[in-house]
């Protein structure tokens, strides 16, 4: 295999462009087992998601896991499938789209932002090539997770490094590494919980429900854990709650092993078991509704809280495209960006001149 890509052919006369690239997780293109399939290799093969030596786990994955699994999956997937297809997709692809928009608004209007997902498509090696042939040499990526994980936000950082392994010409690049306490997030998500409550009256208790990671991660340094119990703490500031009102948990566990604690459907059940009549659920660490929070959370949980006694279920939406999320995550890139917004752009006229003399030097274009 060659160590370098082809790169697009070099414009002498082009003005440098800086651009912006929104990374989520990734979903399959349809709710269907053989679309999981591929969608769950790539996922559950990367070794910051699964830290199983590659001897012990592969043959459970391609043994055991992709044999099973994927038909399981589907039927979930299928049950929040709307008809613009993956909520997460839909819901990314519109916040770029509103990013965009909102950075003209505010003068910036040359900026290219596009949108990846780590696993499925579109990959970030083909919006990163997008990006290098629109003529970016600035580039700042945005992994859309408000708390930093190894298995989420480092993992888009080892997959854009991977791709620009092959790139001759590097551009200049910034990572977001994580805003758990940005203030124009907390305040959207207060913006959020308050008009959930003007609708539908408080609750006994907001449930602030993270996904869940191993805890031997947490043992081994990864901040995660400190990272959603800080924006818990600040959303709880923002909206003068009382912490006994305020519950943290975490979802989404699978295998064996311990992960963080305490877990959110056994809370639920637990609350409602001890007489607390309503709840509202929150996921503050999804930007996006996804099925996640669709399934797991307005589904199986809204099922099991009710079902163990409770009297009423909520479910606050994530952020999604509300105008106070697509300016805060514009505050976030702007302030990351910094001094490549200020860069003085060439003329028309300066550009055109660089140009004819590349061309009286030989060059092609």
């Amino acid at each position: 295999m060659t160590r370098f890509w082809q790169a697009p052919a070099h414009t002498h006369g082009k003005a440098p462009r800086t651009g912006i690239l929104l990374v989520n997780l990734g979903t399959p293109t349809a709710p269907t087992a053989a679309a999981l399939r591929p969608y769950l290799r790539q996922f559950l093969s990367d070794p910051r998601v699964v830290e199983i030596p590659r001897l012990v786990w592969w043959p459970i994955l391609h043994g055991i896991i992709l044999r099973t699994r994927p038909a399981k999956s589907a039927a979930k997937y299928a049950s929040v499938w709307t008809d613009e297809g993956s909520p997460l997709k839909a819901h990314t692809e519109k916040q770029a789209k509103l990013l965009k928009g909102f950075l003209a608004n505010a003068g910036q209007r040359d900026l290219v932002v596009e949108w990846a997902m780590r696993y499925g498509q579109p990959s970030i090696r083909s919006q990163l090539d997008a990006m290098r042939a629109a003529g970016c040499t600035h580039i700042l990526v945005v992994p859309l997770y408000p708390q930093y994980a190894a298995s989420t936000t480092a993992t888009v950082i080892d997959e854009v490094a991977d791709c620009l392994r092959h790139w001759r010409n590097l551009p200049e690049i910034r990572y977001v590494r994580s805003f758990p306490g940005e203030p124009t997030y907390i305040q959207a998500l207060a913006n959020s919980v308050r008009e959930h409550w003007k609708r539908n009256g408080e609750p006994d208790r907001l449930v602030l429900s993270y996904h869940g990671t191993p805890k031997r991660s947490l043992e081994l340094g990864d901040p995660y854990h400190c990272e959603c119990l800080k924006t818990a703490r600040l959303l709880g500031e923002a909206l003068a709650l009382p912490p006994e009102r305020l519950v943290v948990s975490f979802q989404s566990r699978v295998g064996k092993a311990e992960w963080l604690q305490p877990y959110t459907q056994p809370t639920l059940e637990a609350m409602a078991q001890a007489g607390v009549g309503s709840v509202d659920v929150m996921c503050p660490g999804f930007v996006s509704d996804c099925l996640e929070t669709l399934e797991e959370i307005n589904m199986e949980c809204r099922e099991a809280f009710l079902h163990a006694g409770g009297k009423r279920f909520g479910y606050i939406p994530c952020l999604n495209e509300r105008d106070d999320w697509i300016e805060a995550l514009m505050a976030v890139c702007v302030r990351e960006m910094g001094y490549w917004l200020n860069e003085p752009q060439p003329d028309a006229g300066t550009l055109e001149r660089q140009a004819r003399l590349a061309r009286d030097r030989g060059a092609k274009a």
